[in-house]
């Protein structure tokens, strides 16, 4: 492994809430025997993880509009596998303090992939939603982690996408010996999250597998790429929208099977979605 990659990882090891929270509840669903009362007093003991599930659960991307009033109810009513991509969503937000312009941004783009994955996959076939809604959320974490580790350094990086119009891939090799996606993958991996979210964070942009013959992860990755590119061309996350951006013709696309009516269709879906969601799920509190 490449030593500065190496020190980058490891000085990751504090992470907030991510080995507290999300992993108490994770572990808790995945071992069969969980109660919604077990889960609920997990993620009361975070009050602010307790207080962004809600915001989250009450989204109208999620259908429910202000009915949910407590985490009991929001067990009952969204089902584990949702909640835990909610609570996970939650506790990874505090990974992005402080939240100065730079951090809104990243938590910015990193939410709306998850939105946009999720509204993708609901439209792909043998595509889980959560699992969708997480690997989108996670494509970028390595930015996050790298600009917590130098904030300096990763700022030089962003420096060079908006004065020499560059895209973040290629400004980020004339300053790291190493990609997000690589940082990314290995946090992933150190969280102990499933390897097909390893996976389709470290090759989200290169699609660079060494065995093409496993649809649902080349699925899985195709989703997460068309929706980083789906918030490049809103310019979600981003000082302005790339709206000359073709997504005809792209390898997620192709991929896929998605003709131009569907990926429009879907843009549009995903557009309504954040609209309306964005004041509340992507604020700093």
């Amino acid at each position: 492994m490449n030593s500065d990659l190496e020190k980058t990882i490891l000085s990751a090891g504090d992470l907030p809430t991510i080995p507290v929270v999300a992993t108490k509840v994770m572990q808790l669903i995945e071992s069969d025997r969980a109660t919604a009362e077990e889960i609920s007093k997990v993620v009361s003991s975070d009050p602010a993880v307790a207080a962004r599930v809600l915001k989250i659960s009450n989204s109208s991307f999620y259908g429910r509009q202000g009915t949910i009033q407590n985490l009991s109810q929001a067990i009952v009513l969204l089902g584990f596998t949702t909640l835990k991509s909610i609570v996970v969503t939650a506790s990874v937000r505090q990974v992005y303090q402080p939240f100065g312009l730079t951090e809104k941004m990243l938590w910015e783009h990193s939410f709306g992939a998850g939105l946009a994955a999720r509204t993708i996959a609901s439209n792909v076939a043998g595509v889980d939603q959560e699992e969708a809604f997480l690997a989108g959320l996670f494509h970028d974490i390595g930015k996050v982690i790298m600009n917590n580790h130098d904030r300096a350094k990763f700022q030089s990086v962003m420096e060079r996408c908006y004065n020499e119009e560059l895209l973040f891939t290629e400004a980020e090799k004339l300053v790291y010996p190493y990609t997000h996606e690589q940082v990314g993958s290995l946090v992933i991996k150190k969280w102990n999250f499933p390897q097909s979210l390893t996976e389709s964070v470290l090759h989200h942009h290169t699609f660079a597998f060494t065995d093409l013959s496993d649809m649902s992860l080349l699925n899985l990755t195709s989703v997460v790429n068309l929706a980083d590119q789906f918030c490049l061309k809103l310019g979600i996350g981003q000082r302005c929208p790339m709206e000359d951006l073709p997504l005809a013709g792209t390898k997620a696309v192709g991929f896929l099977g998605l003709d131009d009516e569907k990926v429009n269709r879907l843009l549009d879906d995903f557009r309504a979605a954040y609209e309306t969601d964005t004041s509340s799920l992507t604020a700093a509190s």
